[in-house]
């Protein structure tokens, strides 16, 4: 058990935020925290991380909040990165200050040991801090630092930059890189693919699924939480409630649960209809009184069920169109994306057919969301064809908002565009994607960037287009919002070309993948599912990865000769670092037998051989990624 909390409370200003929470964490628990925007889910990290102060009502001798004694916490708020004034590796090395410390006196033994080689009491500290410096990996404490970095994105080029001088999301990585090589006992992550590419999230997902400690998560990434949880913990009317496995089946789980919860919950309302009605007719007269007493005490003494929270997501959000598109919608050919004069990706070639489901993805900034402005015109495009066929009508949702006016109320809103739009109408039409009450009188410059999304949502079931462009719709929605989108989404007979990080919406919806590179577009007639499938096999060379253009779009006899050979020499390399890393740990078997370690002479021939070993792993591993990042 690392952390154990009963009847936990917080509450501001009277209004409960979070009411009795219980949780226990055990070493190997994988959890995910999910829940609405603003029901308590930061609040209980930092109760957890010790930031916040909680109100408890403990048992006898129970404590409400218990910490293991001994266990690390290692915690990344949303959005926080490092800003320091060293550089990117200084940081890193600094998480092994204290295994350096150990060589240091390690060297300073073996030099008394040196010059006195009877020093029983120095032999006996250098075997203990030998194996300590073995324990806390020191020997790999640089290839570690150089795996991880490359894993998060950063090559060998931002070693030497100062912290300081990064980018906001550039210091989110880092954080998130240096928490990692910490290796706390429990890993606590708030939002931690927002500033992640899909690469990085992959390799990200990988690494903590084989992570030794407790993983608590807190994401909108529902893609990233099935990867990664076995449990799912929400929070809802301020109590927490734990469920086993994934999110995919939690929502199964919960949905079922609440169905069930509210056929007793409408069974009890109905008994209490009947019982009231009971005690009002019976209990001024004398005959039945007795037993409208006894009722009215059944009443009294009866434990309410609470009725459970529904979402009627077929109530939501609904796009339709008027006008039947041709078989063929869209041609593009030969086209390039610039941002100014920077080249972003060239040879950006595709067709779309009515129907298609098209997922867009690629690295960060190479230039999706200029491709969707390209083929609507919003950009002009310099080389290359983009053609429309007739009777197409599109309705664009961007990620920026900037079709909106921010002085204008989400109301007039509508109203500017859809003068004939009576009040009444336009209040229904953004409550079926929840934006309720006082809201819609609010200005759209000062809204969340959630409501904006909504409001475009609203917006775009009244333009009723036959094909949907949309740029990173989810990005600002909770997950109960995200859910009522992928349904309208999948109900939609029409066109969808799209841009998401979100891979559980690409996966629920793609048909068609686009992937973007800086050589041109590679199609995969496929889902998400099978295109990270094709991808995995070809990096793991199960399968022989598409080949990488040139200027006449095929790769020349050398090049493919030259790749060969560097496939070759990576699976040398592993060969023969598995191999080192066998030969390590028998030497390391060796200085722990106390025979050998109370042997000088012995242990320092031992300690020279895993010098060498280490070196060498050292180099072959610096050359494994540096060939794995060509």
């Amino acid at each position: 058990m690392i952390i154990s909390m009963e009847n936990i409370s917080r509450i501001y200003n009277g209004n409960t935020v979070l009411d009795r929470v219980a949780l226990t964490i055990e070493d190997n628990d994988r959890i995910g925290l999910v829940g609405p925007n603003g029901c308590g889910k930061s609040t209980l990290l930092r109760i957890i991380t010790g930031g916040e102060e909680y109100e408890s009502l403990p048992e006898p001798d129970i404590p409400a909040f218990a910490v293991r004694r001994g266990a690390s916490i290692g915690y990344l708020a949303q959005n926080t990165g490092l800003d320091r004034s060293s550089t990117v590796m200084e940081e890193m090395q600094s998480v092994f200050a204290h295994v350096h410390e150990i060589w240091d006196e390690m060297k300073e033994l073996e030099k008394r040991i040196a010059a006195d080689p009877n020093d029983a009491a120095a032999v006996a500290e250098y075997a203990a801090k030998t194996a300590e410096y073995e324990a806390k990996d020191g020997y790999l404490a640089d290839v570690n630092i150089k795996k991880v970095l490359t894993g998060m994105g950063f090559g060998e080029d931002t070693y030497n930059r100062v912290i300081s001088t990064l980018s906001g999301g550039e210091k989110t990585r880092l954080a998130i890189t240096r928490l990692l090589l910490e290796n706390p006992d429990l890993l606590i992550l708030d939002e931690p693919t927002n500033h992640l590419d899909f690469e990085t999230i992959m390799w990200l997902e990988g690494y903590l699924s084989e992570y030794k400690g407790a993983l608590l998560i807190v994401s909108h990434d529902r893609y990233f939480l099935d990867k990664l949880c076995t449990s799912i913990c929400d929070i809802e009317r301020s109590r927490l409630r734990r469920w086993k496995g994934n999110y995919t089946a939690y929502v199964k789980l919960k949905k079922e649960d609440n169905e069930r919860r509210l056929k007793e919950y409408e069974a009890q309302q109905a008994e209490i209809a009947k019982l009231k009605d009971f005690v009002d007719r019976n209990i001024v007269r004398a005959s039945t009184s007795n037993m409208a007493k006894s009722r009215q005490k059944k009443l009294d003494s009866m434990e309410l069920v609470e009725k459970p929270v529904m979402y009627t997501k077929s109530a939501g959000i609904r796009f339709e169109y008027d006008i039947e598109p041709p078989l063929d919608v869209l041609f593009v050919k030969d086209c390039e994306l610039k941002a100014g004069d920077k080249l972003l990706a060239e040879n950006i070639g595709f067709d779309v057919r009515r129907g298609d489901r098209i997922g867009i993805v690629g690295a960060n900034g190479i230039g999706k969301s200029t491709l969707l402005k390209l083929i609507q015109g919003i950009y002009p495009h310099t080389k290359g064809k983009i053609f429309w066929n007739k009777n197409i009508k599109v309705s664009y949702f961007d990620q920026e908002n900037a079709q909106l006016h921010p002085e204008l109320t989400l109301i007039d809103e509508i109203h500017s565009r859809y003068r004939g739009m009576a009040d009444e109408q336009i209040r229904k039409l953004l409550g079926m994607v929840r934006l309720t009450g006082e809201n819609v009188f609010k200005r759209v410059g000062v809204v969340s960037g959630g409501e904006r999304a909504k409001l475009c949502f609203a917006l775009m079931m009244l333009e009723r287009g036959n094909v949907l462009i949309l740029d990173e719709p989810t990005n600002h929605l909770d997950i109960d919002t995200r859910d009522v989108l992928e349904d309208a989404l999948s109900d939609y007979t029409g066109t969808l070309i799209f841009v998401s990080h979100d891979r559980y919406l690409l996966n629920k919806l793609a048909g068609r993948i686009f992937e973007i590179d800086k050589n041109g577009m590679n199609i995969y007639e496929c889902g998400f599912d099978e295109y990270i499938s094709r991808k995995n096999a070809a990096r793991q060379e199960i399968k022989v990865s598409a080949p990488k253009k040139t200027d006449n779009g095929f790769r020349s006899k050398q090049q493919r000769s030259d790749d060969a050979k560097r496939r070759a020499r990576i699976r040398e390399l592993e060969k023969l670092i598995d191999e080192l890393e066998v030969k390590m740990s028998a030497l390391e078997d060796d200085m722990k037998d106390p025979e050998i370690a109370g042997d000088y002479v012995r242990l320092n021939e031992k300690c020279t051989e895993y010098e060498q070993l280490k070196h060498l792993s050292s180099e072959y591993s610096d050359e494994w990624l540096e060939l794995s990042e060509e």
